[in-house]
């Protein structure tokens, strides 16, 4: 056989326990996937899952710059060759915003991709690592593809590589050998150009820069917390719509995301509240580790909910040149989310989805036509665009809707609130929990669903009274395939439109994170513009008693609260 033919290697493993993808792939521990074959088992699986079909496939991998990220790429490279896939489309050092892959899944007709995130998990030798598989339409693989996965996780017994690929991951270029006489080409994209070329079609670039421009009458502050969103931040707002060069900061992506934690909310992107309370800028906005999640916020750090934001969006979409082309169908909104949008879309007659949390669920129904927008109260926003949340473009459609309204975010969502009336919502986060305590609070939770004398139950909590309406254990048919999802979260609902909701989530890499959420609605004019958090502490006081989670958890206060 030539030298230059490269032969394929099959190298003997054994299964990893608790390989199961979540709502978004797979995420551990760094040191969890620097083990011996761990990466590459998970790999395999993948590719395995696919089926006969990867063979001649065309594959998209990016990352988020997080630690490992390079060395998890060459894996994929070099087990995609062993796997006889035929091209890897690849973003320049192995980097990519989960958007973007989205997008470049769907420009290019690949077969699907990989992510290479942890999203807004903590980077770093020490902190989190995860692989994430999406599908054809460039979004998040289904259950059934994930359950796949799964299984071959735990049957797995050798993997398929290639050891040596000569590409170079830094320089733009294809690459091309021959593996036991098939062509396979590795090609190194720029992994900003084509996102950018995408916004550029979706919005007025003009009308956004004549508001936040040199001279317009907006100051704005993006922050990327050191995530995958800087060089799209940098190349939008600074090169396209002229925008001072200090009012983009951390762009520069950091393996660790410079020791912070990169979830845009409160807590975790207080120094660009801060700054926002500060100065005099009229819109601020942060993202996440891998781009698709998003913080608004108006003039002296006025704070959009996600719920609000959603709603705000589905309610000036036709300010929005795409939808103008495309025309505005239906809305979605995960389970926990509020309430807002579906007001929304009540008015305007548009059919609204209630689905689970995870990005894949809006999937079939984006693809069906049966959806515009949605998003989830987790910070996550998104469009028929592409198939993932996306933090810029949430971030440029509200910029696109103040510059053709020519209002400031906090006149637009109070005149919001005025029409629509407004859902007071707040997340409980509390993160790292011993296991066993947790699951033992979901089982009573459970059983105080299934007890009929549970309805009629009251409550009395800071001088307010509850009664409770209906309770329920979260279950969806997707009206597209007719699949079905169980148990995806407790729901306590009460007589005045007040709602509990208790999670575990699926997104973290160790322990166990407990979500209470908290959905109040009030269209009293004289208490619209109250304080979310006195509004909400009556029935955040009912859930703790309800669920016992401060006596099982032992703690007296939440890790985060959004």
């Amino acid at each position: 056989m030539p030298a230059h033919n490269r032969s394929v290697v099959l190298l003997p493993t054994q299964p990893f326990d608790g390989q199961k993808p979540g709502t978004s792939g797979l995420r551990k521990t760094v040191k969890v996937f620097q083990q011996k074959n761990y990466t590459q088992n998970f790999v395999q699986s993948i590719l395995a899952s696919i089926g006969p079909s990867v063979e001649g496939s065309t594959l998209v991998v990016g990352g988020d710059g997080r630690f490992f990220m390079r060395e998890a790429a060459d894996i994929i490279v070099k087990m995609a060759a062993g796997n006889r896939v035929s091209r890897l489309i690849v973003g320049q050092g192995g980097f990519m915003s989960t958007p973007a892959v989205s997008h470049v899944i769907r420009k290019y007709k690949a077969d699907g991709g990989f992510i290479l995130t942890a999203s807004h998990n903590p980077g770093g030798p020490d902190a989190d690592f995860g692989i994430k598989f999406n599908m054809n339409n460039g979004g998040p693989a289904q259950d059934s593809q994930t359950n796949l996965m799964f299984q071959h996780t735990k049957t797995i017994t050798s993997y398929k590589i290639v050891p040596e690929i000569d590409y170079d991951l830094d320089t733009i270029g294809e690459y091309s050998c021959t593996v036991e006489g098939r062509q396979f080409t590795v090609q190194i994209i720029d992994p900003v150009k084509d996102y950018v070329e995408l916004m550029k079609q979706i919005f007025d670039f003009k009308q956004i820069k004549s508001l936040v421009g040199a001279g317009g009458p907006f100051k704005v502050l993006i922050n990327s917390l050191h995530g995958a969103t800087g060089p799209y931040v940098e190349k939008i707002f600074i090169d396209e719509l002229g925008c001072p060069a200090d009012s983009c900061v951390k762009t520069n992506v950091l393996p660790d995301f410079g020791g912070g934690h990169p979830d845009p909310n409160l807590t975790y992107a207080a120094d660009l509240v801060e700054a926002m309370r500060s100065s005099d800028y009229g819109f601020g906005a942060a993202f996440d580790g891998d781009g698709d999640r998003n913080m608004i916020l108006g003039e002296k750090a006025f704070f959009v909910t996600p719920c609000d934001s959603l709603a705000v969006l589905a309610n000036n979409l036709d300010h929005i040149p795409y939808f103008k082309k495309t025309g505005v169908k239906g809305v979605a909104r995960s389970m926990p989310t509020s309430a807002a949008v579906d007001r929304v879309a009540a008015k305007k007659g548009l059919e609204c989805f209630d689905t689970p949390t995870g990005w894949k669920y809006f999937g079939n129904l984006l693809d069906a036509g049966r959806i515009s927008l949605c998003g989830e109260e987790s910070f996550g926003t998104g469009s028929d665009h592409v198939r993932e949340k996306d933090g810029v473009w949430a971030a440029l459609a509200w910029l696109q809707i103040l510059a053709s309204k020519k209002c400031t975010v906090e006149s637009l969502l109070k005149e919001h609130w005025k029409e629509f009336g407004r859902n007071f919502f707040t997340r409980y986060d509390y993160e790292g929990c011993e296991s066993e305590p947790c699951e033992l609070m979901m089982k009573n939770l459970q059983d105080y669903v299934d007890d009929a004398s549970s309805v009629g139950k009251e409550y009395s909590a800071l001088g307010k009274t509850y009664k409770v309406s209906a309770c329920d254990n979260f279950s969806y048919t997707d009206p597209i395939d007719g699949s079905v999802a169980t148990k995806q979260g407790i729901r306590i609902m009460f007589s005045d439109g007040s709602r509990l909701v208790f999670r575990l989530s699926g997104t973290g890499s160790s322990g166990a994170t407990v979500r209470l959420y908290v959905d109040s609605y009030e269209n009293d004019g004289s208490k619209i513009f109250g304080s979310a958090q006195e509004m909400l502490a009556p029935c955040v006081q009912v859930g703790l008693e309800i669920s016992q989670l401060t006596k099982l958890t032992g703690r007296d206060a939440p890790t985060v609260i959004t």
